[in-house]
């Protein structure tokens, strides 16, 4: 046998450890790209307010462009024909419920599917009237999913233009700047005790007039009026996490359709369902496209009616969003 000359040996093993570690960052290349990998499952509720408002079709299909727009890698499946058949969410990442809530609230016939699937690790986010549900199995299912729910009469429901002056530092609010919108912001949620495992993201001191009503199941309440009067923040948008597995958010907001215009309210959410899913929120946020009329109108259950306003709501685009995309 030809014995190899110390040279000859030393070409070869370099040529097997450049081999070795090429190797290596492929596969680091792999997981990285794997990771990039999203599934995300919006739920739509049914038609409920009329044109412009609780336009949860509309409002899902508009997020879920918007997020692949961001995040190339993710996939986005939009259900609005009554809730996915169990293989629907095979795989997935998150869910986002965008629908009306209470003890209507479509997931509360799915309570156990759902904790499964958090148990797992599948994030959860609910928006606007899919943040109620009622008290019992079912609330505690929403603590656990995503920290805190709309509970009737502790919770109100009123509409107000909510400022946010000062956001948190967390991956929800990367490359989000402070503003003020008018919504219907559901606030005084029932959190989990001691808001274990929650972080508010959008909070605010809503004005003594958001509780003018009288005390009703949505309107008022005594616990709600001494909140405010001592001065306590509200949250209306929160993050929260589980030991083990599992995230969650919360965002109140989401009344009016053309809402989703404010590039700095959508990014909000878009940032949030990344989070949900585990996934890396950009330094900058979820960059999306700014949204003309025509894409606010696209996909809403109701007819565009023949008053309907656009310069109206093109002003209040352009005073938004006077920067363009973020």
């Amino acid at each position: 046998m030809r014995k190899l000359s110390s040279a000859r040996m030393l070409r070869i093993f370099t040529a097997a450890l450049a081999c070795l570690l090429l190797s290596l960052g492929f596969a680091s290349a792999l997981t990285a790209a794997e990771k990039a990998k999203k599934k995300i499952i919006f739920i739509a509720g049914r038609r409920s307010h009329g044109f412009g408002a609780h336009e949860h079709k509309a409002g899902c299909m508009l997020l879920a462009k918007a997020l692949q727009q961001g995040m190339p890698g993710y996939k986005c499946e939009v259900y609005f024909e009554g809730w996915p058949k169990d293989d629907a969410f095979d795989g997935a990442d998150a869910i986002v419920m965008y629908s009306d809530g209470g003890g209507g609230h479509f997931a509360n016939r799915h309570l156990d599917q759902v904790s499964k699937l958090s148990d797992q690790g599948v994030g959860v986010m609910c928006i606007h009237y899919a943040v109620e549900t009622v008290k019992g199995k079912a609330g505690e299912s929403f603590l656990n999913w995503i920290g805190g729910y709309f509970e009737a009469h502790w919770s109100v429901n009123p509409h107000w233009t909510a400022n946010f002056k000062k956001l948190p530092k967390h991956p929800i609010t990367r490359g989000v700047k402070p503003f003020a919108i008018n919504d219907e912001w559901y606030y005084h949620m029932r959190f989990r005790k001691d808001m274990k495992g929650v972080t508010p993201i959008l909070s605010d001191l809503p004005s003594k007039d958001t509780l003018r009503r009288r005390d009703g199941a949505h309107s008022g309440n005594p616990h709600v009026r001494a909140a405010v009067a001592r001065g306590e923040l509200q949250h209306v948008g929160w993050a929260s996490e589980r030991e083990g597995a599992g995230r969650g958010f919360g965002f109140t907001g989401g009344h009016f359709h053309w809402n989703w215009g404010n590039d700095d309210f959508r990014k909000v959410a878009l940032n949030a369902i990344v989070w949900v899913a585990n996934g890396e929120v950009p330094s900058g946020g979820v960059v999306s496209k700014s949204l003309s009329v025509d894409d606010l109108l696209a996909n809403q259950d109701a007819p565009t009616p023949k008053n309907f306003d656009r310069g109206r709501i093109q002003k209040m685009l352009d005073g938004w969003n006077k920067k363009g995309a973020k």
